[in-house]
């Protein structure tokens, strides 16, 4: 219809211009199209025969004739409904229309986690830490210290009951000589506010320490097979955490961080880091040039790569729990593939989770804050120390 209605409903003036419609003969064309899509499987009915006594209706015989003046009157009460309806629906969008757009309230159901990070990642300061890169070429946020207010990230998150789940490995010895530092310290600075939930995977589940934990937060044990060489070790995890996250954590999280057992935290660690895809700048190669990455030059292998954009430590990865279990999914493939090809990435889980990061970017970046060597002599870039090495035994913690 052309025309407007005659009606008391309020109108906005914008409405009531008169308008050209345009493109008349392509909706006419569309129509024309729907109509013989239609037609293909539309086929006539029999025509009805009203003064039989019973008419067969879908298979079942309904007394036509009988129904009288009382079928008619049901009609026409449904059909009056559907207008009160339809213009009671019209109204309100109508009342919805005239306030304003920041009155309105944002749904807090936890549901709308990127719009989230986008309105919160608005208020980061890039210009607020000179010396260092804060933004990749694809505009991915790299986050240090002083761009950010601590206190907006967590009161947004809390407001939209974001959850995390942290999992870490402590397999063999790395259990005794690292875990119960790493969850003691977890409890005194990791994603403090918010629902956390740790899944310790470890051969030896009577050995994990009992540590006292904060207000909603929770710790899971799951027993999983030690391998022969800690090479093995650190590529299988990836099928771990994939299964578990399809099994346990998608019910639980919204967002799932993977860390290695042997790092202690030092300082905030909030949220802050949560996003969609998060990947971990590595503390050796931040400013490294990019011939230097070691990235795995073997074309035999599945995390063959010539270049990058950055490279990534696999100590610390997270995101959504879907971006982390497509991750995980594809360094296992990946993984997989290069046994049966026999060939094995230069640095095993880590080689296949930067070509993962090169194909598909994150969209957030840890700067070597929140994962830092101490051995580096060079820290003037890092004013707050969130995470740090723990001291590497490797002669005596790992199996040949």
């Amino acid at each position: 219809m052309l025309r407007r209605l005659r009606t008391h409903l309020p109108v906005t003036d914008q409405l009531l211009l008169p308008r050209v419609v345009n493109d008349i003969p392509g909706k006419r064309l569309k129509r024309q199209a729907a109509k013989l899509t239609y037609d293909k499987s539309a086929k006539d009915l029999p025509e009805l025969n009203v003064r039989q006594d019973e008419t067969t209706l879908w298979g079942q015989d309904w007394p036509v004739e009988k129904c009288g003046h009382r079928g008619k009157n049901i009609g026409i009460f449904f059909f009056l409904v559907l207008i009160v309806v339809s213009f009671t629906y019209l109204y309100l969008r109508y009342v919805v229309s005239l306030v304003p757009v920041n009155r309105l309230r944002v749904a807090d159901d936890g549901t709308s986690k990127e719009d989230l990070l986008i309105s919160l990642d608005n208020t980061i300061n890039f210009g607020a830490r000179q010396g260092v890169e804060t933004r990749t070429s694809w505009k991915a946020p790299i986050i240090w210290e002083g761009m950010f207010d601590p206190k907006l990230y967590d009161q947004m998150h809390v407001q939209n009951r974001s959850s995390v789940a942290l999992t870490v490995f402590a397999v063999g010895r790395y259990l005794d000589a690292y875990l119960k530092t790493f969850l003691t310290s977890a409890e005194q600075h990791f994603m403090l506010g918010l629902k956390v939930r740790y899944y310790v995977f470890t051969d030896e589940p009577e050995k994990v320490p009992n540590i006292e934990l904060g207000p909603q937060r929770s710790l899971k044990v799951i027993q999983v097979e030690k391998y022969s060489r800690w090479q093995d070790i650190s590529m299988m995890r990836m099928k771990t955490i994939s299964d578990t996250i399809e099994s346990d954590i998608r019910h639980h999280c919204n967002y799932v961080f993977c860390l290695d057992v042997d790092q202690e935290f030092k300082g905030r660690f909030g949220s802050e880091a949560l996003g969609d895809s998060v990947a971990q700048m590595h503390a050796w190669y931040y400013k490294a040039q990019k011939h230097t990455f070691t990235y795995d030059k073997n074309p035999k292998s599945k995390a063959f790569m010539e270049t990058g954009d950055y490279y990534y430590h696999a100590a610390i990865f997270g995101g959504l729990w879907e971006h982390v279990k497509s991750l995980a999914d594809h360094c296992f493939l990946g993984i997989m593939e290069d046994k049966l090809n026999n060939v094995e990435a230069k640095w095993h889980d880590e080689s296949h989770l930067n070509k993962y990061f090169w194909l598909h970017k994150p969209t957030r970046l840890l700067s070597p804050e929140y994962c830092w060597d101490q051995v580096i002599s060079d820290h003037s870039d890092i004013n707050v120390t969130r995470l740090i090495w723990a001291p590497k035994h490797y002669d005596k913690l790992r199996t040949k």
